[in-house]
């Protein structure tokens, strides 16, 4: 028979199969033989076929979005399968979002052709300095093409647009530890009850409350995937000379080059360095694009603002 994926423990899939059972399922050995350098071969959002008790295949992915896992470099770890939005979850306080964190998962949405929003939480608490640094990097983003929507989990602030944008969608739910994901899915879907914690205030970082992943249907249709908080995002699997087609104007730009094989770093008539000098490319998604073309470790951008 076959079914949808909905929960992933790390042993356990809960499959819900076509005509509504819900079954506890493991995954059968073969799947670490097919050649899937992945920690997870199944993941939430899955069409599998199931005997019951194991699931024996996995139907053709639509697409899916991937990160480095997070000991095993040269394996990937599957966030979710089968996705309409990849919804990113933003704090620019109370823990900040760096800048080069949000590239990174944008840049892995491109190269999985994931439609992005950037969702940035917590507007009920910012000070007038970082309700000004929130605009400034909403109009960045929107400015490449990317929808942004300003909401507050606690009250209510923004709702109604995101649910707009997330309604008969299938959205994954991600960012980092303490941007308030968990509150965000308790509003967004009544009954949810997924849990929640306190921000440290020794470290300004938030606590892992989400230790699986699960799909949440929304009340207007459509569903969330609700994953766990993330520190850093390890992009995998990227060829050098492919980074720049993730960064939306970076690419284009680059186009006017003189060279076609244009790193956009030292060469002569590099049109991304030009516009960079003129202010058109931002610095920040410069420096986000460098530090992906160097392959440097993502951990180095968990909390400083870029």
């Amino acid at each position: 028979m076959q079914g949808l994926v909905i929960r992933n423990t790390g042993s356990w899939y809960d499959v819900r199969t076509d005509d509504g059972q819900i079954l506890q399922c493991k995954i059968k050995g073969t799947f670490r033989l097919r050649g899937i350098r992945s920690t997870n071969p199944v993941a939430v959002g899955d069409r599998v076929t199931t005997d019951g008790g194991f699931i024996t295949d996995i139907l053709p992915r639509r697409n899916y979005i991937i990160r480095r896992a997070s000991n095993l470099s040269k394996q990937s770890h599957i966030i979710a399968a089968n996705i309409d939005l990849a919804g990113l979850v933003i704090t620019v306080a109370h823990p900040e979002t760096s800048t080069t964190f949000i590239d990174r998962f944008i840049a892995s949405a491109e190269a999985y052709r994931v439609p992005v929003l950037l969702i940035f939480n917590k507007a009920d608490l910012y000070s007038d300095e970082e309700r000004h640094y929130l605009g400034l990097v909403m109009n960045l983003y929107r400015l490449i093409g990317y929808p942004c929507v300003a909401v507050s989990a606690v009250t209510g602030e923004g709702l109604d647009k995101l649910n707009q944008l997330i309604t008969c969608n299938i959205t994954l739910l991600s960012g980092n530890s303490g941007v308030g994901k968990s509150t965000l899915l308790n509003r967004l879907v009544p009954g949810a009850r997924a849990r929640t914690a306190r921000i440290s205030t020794a470290h300004d970082q938030g606590q892992h409350t989400t230790t699986f992943s699960e799909m949440y249907d929304l009340p207007g249709g459509g569903a969330i995937i609700d994953t766990p908080g993330i520190r850093g995002f390890g992009t995998f699997d990227f060829q050098r000379e492919e980074v720049s087609h993730y960064f939306r104007e970076i690419f284009e730009t680059g186009r006017l080059c003189r060279f076609g094989n244009c790193t956009h770093t030292h060469e002569p008539g590099c049109a991304v360095l030009q516009a960079l000098e003129r202010h058109e490319i931002a610095e920040s998604r410069y420096r986000s694009y460098l530090s992906m073309l160097n392959d440097e470790d993502e951990d180095r951008y968990r909390s400083r603002r870029t």
